[in-house]
C-alpha cells in the first residue's frame, strides 16, 4: 500500500490554476439574461416599492388623522370646561348680586321699621 503523498507547490499551483479556469468557463458560458425579464423584474420592483410607499402614506395620514382628532377632543374638552367655568361665575355673579339686592332690600325693611318705631313713640 503507499503512503499519502503531499502535493508539492506544483501540485497546488496547477489545482488552483484548472479551478480558476473552471470557474471562468462557467461564468463565460452563462446565457445572457433577456431584457424582457430584466424589465419585468424591474416593474416588479417598482410596483412593490410603489406599494410600500403608499402604504406608508396611509398610515402617516392616519396618524395625523388621529393626531388631529386627539388635539380636537382634547380642544373641546377645554372649551366645555371654560363655559362651565364662565356659567358657575355667572350662576355666583347672579346670586351674589340677587343676595346683595335681598340684603339691601332686608336694611331697608329695618331702617324703616325703626323709623316707624320711632314715629310711633311721639
Amino acid at each position: 500500500m503507499a503512503s499519502y503523498k503531499e502535493p508539492s507547490f506544483q501540485d497546488r499551483v496547477s489545482s488552483a490554476a484548472t479551478a480558476r479556469q473552471k470557474a471562468l468557463d462557467l461564468l463565460k458560458n452563462k446565457p445572457p439574461v433577456d431584457p424582457e425579464i430584466v424589465a419585468a423584474r424591474q416593474a416588479a420592483r417598482e410596483a412593490k416599492d410603489a406599494a410600500a410607499r403608499e402604504k406608508s402614506e396611509a398610515k402617516k395620514a392616519a396618524i395625523e388623522q388621529a393626531k388631529a382628532e386627539k388635539l380636537a377632543a382634547e380642544q373641546a374638552a377645554e372649551q366645555a370646561r371654560i363655559d362651565a367655568a364662565e356659567a358657575a361665575a355667572a350662576a355666583l355673579a347672579a346670586h351674589s348680586e340677587t343676595t346683595e339686592i335681598d340684603r339691601k332690600a332686608a336694611k331697608k325693611a329695618e331702617r324703616d321699621a325703626r323709623y316707624a318705631a320711632r314715629r310711633a313713640r311721639r
